[in-house]
């Protein structure tokens, strides 16, 4: 029964939950937001919102305590990209519904509805502080028909790893792979790939420019369906970015020529070499998710990554977000070294929180409603021990949504069974 209980808590949060008050009393609450850092502070919560944050608030009687003395309170961290409920072992035999292959869906292909929030990756990294994730679509290598990934991987969204309404927004970001990843999916050539970025963005202003003569056949075919076409009016419309993987400093000079000429957002993942052009990207309001880690030549698109980028990049005025340079998806949760990392380099400790919590949200604009301690935001809120940037601390407790989430997982469960050393049941028969 103990065994049971167990998995339900895993699964299921309390509805009730939203119905009432909870106070976390007496932490170092580091705001991320206009209120800076607070010592001995107070959050209330209610109906799973932050109503107020700072000192000597009153706490209404009903008002359920969560006593945070001595302890460090930070936003829920936001990891900026992976495929967190999209995948749960890579090179099994099941799908990886992030991955795109063919011609027939590119920009249009959507992974939101491909969202498992059952995914045993999702209490793994949320008891550790994760709240929420851009899970991104990527190109797919050739599968056994020859089929392969596109250019224009499709359509990102953002989730939350709570239990309910888990995506925060649908067709977040337009994906798009540049550079010498790309060119595997345009001839072999880089220059292919920008072609087909090129192609797909005019082609996308024809339509909407003529969408009567299409649908009255009066228009010419054009090499993208009508749905990637349809798909991309948001980003030809400057209400959605493009978020492209790029290194190489030439490559992000000709992103930059690109979306100033069509009017685009973009964002940039990798940026291995954008130390290089800081000054372009602040100028053109361009962001960067950045590994810390990837700091070494890993190719000739990274000859120049180097230590100390993040900080570069921030002293010019370019807004980062951080992600782990391994796995963002079953280690989402290793943002947190990353940004360790970042500070042993240079960047100041604030701003690495920053990079992980409102940034991101910032980025991919819904940092309205998260990525800051601040009153009417959801209340994503981690309870941490110590410094969340050194390698032994774990959060003691984690809300999302106002929500207190159970503090298991797969893993928790595992080592707590194998554990029992005094059991004389075999380890499969254990509580």
């Amino acid at each position: 029964m103990r065994r049971l209980a167990a998995v339900l808590a895993l699964c299921v949060f309390s509805v009730a939950a939203f119905a009432q008050t909870t106070a976390i009393v007496g932490g170092k609450v580091h705001t991320v937001g206009p209120q800076g850092t607070i010592e001995n502070a107070t959050i209330l919560i209610v109906d799973g919102k932050i109503r107020s944050v700072g000192t000597g608030l009153r706490i209404p009687a009903n008002a359920t305590t969560i006593n945070a003395d001595g302890k460090l309170i930070t936003p829920g961290l936001f990891s900026p990209i992976g495929r967190l409920g999209l995948v749960e072992v890579g090179l099994s035999a099941g799908p990886v519904d992030s991955e795109q292959r063919g011609e027939q869906f590119t920009a249009g292909f959507d992974v939101a509805d491909a969202y498992n929030r059952r995914s045993t990756l999702i209490p793994v990294n949320r008891i550790e502080g994760i709240t929420r994730a851009a899970i991104v679509p990527s190109p797919g290598s050739p599968d056994d028909s020859g089929s392969a990934g596109h250019v224009l991987s499709g359509l990102a969204a953002i989730v939350n790893l709570g239990d309910d309404d888990v995506l925060d927004r649908r067709g977040a970001a337009m994906v798009v792979t540049l550079g010498q990843s790309g060119s595997a999916f345009a001839g072999g050539t880089r220059s292919g790939a920008w072609l087909t970025l090129r192609n797909a963005l005019e082609e996308a202003a024809d339509y909407r420019d003529h969408k009567g003569d299409v649908e009255r056949g009066m228009r010419r075919e054009y090499q993208h369906s009508i749905a990637d076409l349809e798909a991309l009016q948001s980003v030809i419309a400057g209400d959605i970015p493009l978020l492209v993987r790029i290194n190489r400093a030439a490559d992000i000079e000709v992103l930059i020529e690109i979306t100033d000429a069509h009017g685009l957002k973009a964002i940039i993942y990798g940026g291995s070499e954008a130390w290089m052009v800081a000054d372009k990207l602040a100028a053109a309001r361009i962001p960067v998710i950045l590994a810390p880690n990837s700091n070494l030549p890993g190719s000739f698109d990274s000859v120049n990554a180097r230590r100390g980028a993040a900080n570069l990049l921030v002293d010019a005025g370019v807004r980062i977000a951080l992600a782990d340079s391994q796995s963002q998806t079953h280690n989402a949760r290793n943002i947190t070294q990353s940004a360790g990392n970042a500070v042993a380099d240079g960047l100041d400790w604030d701003a690495a929180l920053r990079a992980i919590t409102l940034a991101p949200a910032q980025i991919y604009g819904v940092a309205d409603s998260v990525g800051s301690i601040e009153a009417g935001k959801s209340a994503d809120i981690v309870i941490w021990p110590a410094d969340p940037f050194e390698l032994t601390t774990y959060p003691d407790q984690v809300l999302i949504n106002g929500v207190v989430i159970p503090m298991i997982s797969r893993q928790t469960l595992l080592r707590d069974r194998y554990l029992q050393t005094d059991s004389e049941k075999p380890p499969a028969y254990r509580d």
